[in-house]
């Protein structure tokens, strides 16, 4: 994690990146859009983006933005993707302090937020995301573009190609399956939608940085030195 504050200037882009760690975006000042694996969204002050592991974003700043990042849980599984926190001066406070403290008030705290966009890039990376991903070419005939176009807009608003986008939304799905169970790697591999467990392995490998054979190792090891 970086330095918890984080200022945007005026008509700043940041390009696509892909984090390690889960973390929370909480907007102290100021607003900017976001299009990241979960969807697209225009935030202000108070507005928290939640971003579990290997979550892949690009951010544009129309104007200042003044942004608070805290660590979150290692396990955690967000529920959601936007949410209201009802006090971010106070959080501010307690990052200055400790930011492991001001992200555990920040979760007792969250509310509802509001919905993200629902463009039609937007819908396509609903599509993309989901466990029966369609192809571009047959999304794009049935919303009566070309593929073309669609791939033009979908690069314009999430800052990936489609194709990319579906490859790591696939292999992001096949890590949860890997990490939060105990199915052989070959069944998981035909859960996600892979053609086959050497598939998966490269494509979670990209993401993640380690291989599906290395991560289950790692927890292996984990629990043993947690059970001593």
């Amino acid at each position: 994690m970086s330095k918890p504050r984080h200022a945007l200037t005026p008509g700043e882009t940041i390009p696509r990146h892909i984090h390690d760690e889960a973390y929370a975006a909480v907007v102290l000042d100021g607003g900017y859009e976001e299009a990241g694996e979960r969807g697209r969204w225009r935030v202000r002050a108070g507005d928290v983006l939640i971003h579990g592991r290997f979550s892949g974003h690009w951010n544009r700043a129309p104007g200042k933005a003044l942004v608070l990042n805290l660590p979150l849980p290692v396990a955690l599984r967000p529920d959601t993707a936007m949410a209201r926190t009802v006090d971010p001066d106070l959080l501010a406070r307690l990052a200055q302090r400790d930011p492991v403290e001001a992200a555990a008030a920040l979760l007792e705290t969250l509310r509802p937020g509001q919905g993200g966009l629902a463009d039609a890039p937007d819908l396509l990376a609903l599509a993309l995301s989901g466990d029966d991903a369609p192809g571009v070419e047959t999304w794009a005939r049935d919303q009566g573009v070309t593929r073309e176009t669609a791939f033009r807009w979908f690069r314009e608003a999430y800052g990936v190609g489609p194709a990319r986008f579906r490859v790591e939304a696939r292999a992001r799905r096949a890590w949860r399956l890997i990490v939060e169970g105990d199915a052989p790697l070959v069944d998981i591999a035909a859960e996600a939608g892979f053609a086959d467990q050497a598939h998966m392995s490269r494509d979670v490998k990209a993401l993640t940085g380690r291989s599906p054979g290395a991560w289950r190792v790692g927890l292996q090891h984990s629990f043993k030195t947690w059970a001593a």
